[in-house]
């Protein structure tokens, strides 16, 4: 597949190769680890994404959320209209343009965020656990940086 790019031979490949086999297997183990705690719940983990972003950033309209989640508004609109059903989050439209809605988190949305985001935050508590202050913070901005510059 990355033939064509005639990258092989190139200095740091090898390092490029391990860094991509790390990344790999932390991201097939978080979504194993993510699947195992929403298993638990009647949520999708989409759903539990959507319930994340909404818990974080408060209500916000079915663009911004989509934007927030990277996914398509029509991806989010089904995505919501199954919170909805399930009670987890509520539809309003603003008086300045009835076509907008706004999505925001019922008690029992605003419920579920608080539990998933409290697994999340033991999951975060547990790898920086074994770093250094220096390791954390260092992990923080790379993250970041990637998030900003690739995402």
């Amino acid at each position: 597949m990355f033939d064509n790019l005639s990258l092989k031979g190139l200095p740091g490949m090898k390092l490029i190769e391990e860094l991509t086999d790390e990344l790999v297997d932390f991201f097939n183990k978080f979504s194993s680890w993510e699947s195992s705690v929403i298993r638990s719940s009647d949520l999708t983990v989409s759903e539990a994404h959507a319930l994340e972003v909404l818990g974080q950033h408060g209500k916000m309209n079915m663009k911004s959320l989509a934007e927030k989640l990277g996914v398509t508004t029509g991806t989010t609109t089904v995505t919501v209209d199954r919170l909805e059903r399930k009670e987890y989050a509520v539809r309003e439209s603003i008086k300045e343009d009835r076509r907008v809605n706004l999505i925001s988190l019922t008690g029992k949305g605003w419920e579920a965020f608080r539990e998933h985001h409290q697994f999340h935050l033991h999951l975060t508590e547990q790898m920086a656990s074994i770093l250094t202050d220096e390791e954390i913070q260092l992990f923080a901005a790379i993250v970041r940086k990637i998030n900003t510059e690739v995402f």
